[in-house]
């Protein structure tokens, strides 16, 4: 069993080593880094992404990032390409290919193959003096001083400078392109994250009853109303408007002061000043809303014409809170 003393000075280590190295990335935004963006939002065809090992590893959530933000890309094993995959590329495409040292026996084999298809080859490489970098277009350098353990050979620092420098390309080409939430949103409809960005209120209150009662509506028939329909309160409409709402802590509030139930109507309980939305406003904005207000239900009006009712658990069962 490893000494905690050891484990702890193993991790900071290894942390320091890695945020030296991707400091020092910030050095490698040259011209080659600023062109190859400009390639890439200049591509008529996709970004096709290689590499072996760990390399590969940080090739394909390089592509998923890439995807995720507007631009089509595919992953290729370097192993696979020398095997059939080759197939693929197009002259429209351009090519990144990520290796640490530009020399492995795999590289060295796709490298050549890569250039006789036409496309722009682009390398992501720590050895600018390889072979790869010898061969390609544009060279981006990630090149790290040691891995995170000087003794040990294994990928980390590279790897690490790899990531981040694949996620700085693809955000200075989302920047160009002036991607926004909206685009976003079309490319991630699933999750949380999405629903905060697209589901509005109109996509949650067909789902739920309507009630409502007229203004002179009975205490015992706005009761009736709130408990049948199941959202815990009901919207008072006179001629087709709102003009309050009812909530089941209004009912309970005013059978607490022992008033005379038979003499009341739906009108002298009711809030004359509810908050509403509209069907278009973001479930997340409705959110916030019911929490500035300590509410648990708004009410949908558009035009002036009451629509129904979004329910903080409406909210809850999509995930987004």
């Amino acid at each position: 069993m490893g000494s905690a003393s050891i484990i702890r000075q193993a991790a900071l280590s290894t942390i320091e080593n890695e945020h030296n190295a991707i400091s020092r990335l910030k050095d490698y935004i040259d011209n080659a880094f600023v062109s190859a963006a400009q390639k890439i939002l200049e591509c008529k065809g996709r970004i096709v992404v290689t590499g072996i090992g760990k390399s590969a590893i940080i090739g394909s959530k390089i592509v998923a990032t890439f995807n995720s933000t507007g631009t089509p890309a595919v992953f290729m094993h370097a192993a696979d390409a020398i095997h059939g995959d080759l197939g693929i590329i197009q002259k429209t495409d351009i090519v990144i290919c990520i290796s640490n040292s530009g020399n492995s026996p795999e590289i060295k084999v796709l490298t050549p193959m890569l250039k006789s298809l036409g496309a722009m080859l682009i390398a992501m490489v720590g050895n600018t003096g390889s072979y790869l970098a010898k061969q390609s277009d544009l060279v981006i350098n990630t090149t790290v001083e040691n891995e995170a353990s000087p003794g040990n050979p294994a990928p980390t620092c590279s790897t690490t400078a790899q990531l981040v420098m694949g996620d700085a390309l693809a955000m200075a080409v989302l920047n160009c392109r002036g991607f926004s939430a909206d685009d976003f949103a079309r490319y991630h409809p699933g999750g949380s994250l999405g629903k905060q960005l697209y589901l509005r209120a109109e996509n949650l209150y067909p789902k739920n009853a309507r009630p409502s009662v007229p203004p002179a509506a009975s205490i015992p028939d706005t009761i009736v109303e709130i408990s049948s329909k199941r959202l815990g309160a009901t919207a008072v409409v006179d001629n087709g408007r709102v003009t309050g709402i009812i909530t089941d802590g209004d009912l309970r509030r005013m059978l607490e002061k022992g008033t005379d139930v038979r003499k009341v109507r739906a009108a002298d309980i009711m809030s004359s000043d509810p908050k509403t939305i509209s069907g278009k406003t973001l479930a997340v904005d409705a959110l916030q809303i019911m929490r500035q207000n300590n509410i648990t239900q708004l009410l949908v009006v558009d035009n002036g014409e009451y629509k129904g009712v979004v329910h903080l658990h409406d909210i809850i069962s999509e995930g987004i809170i």
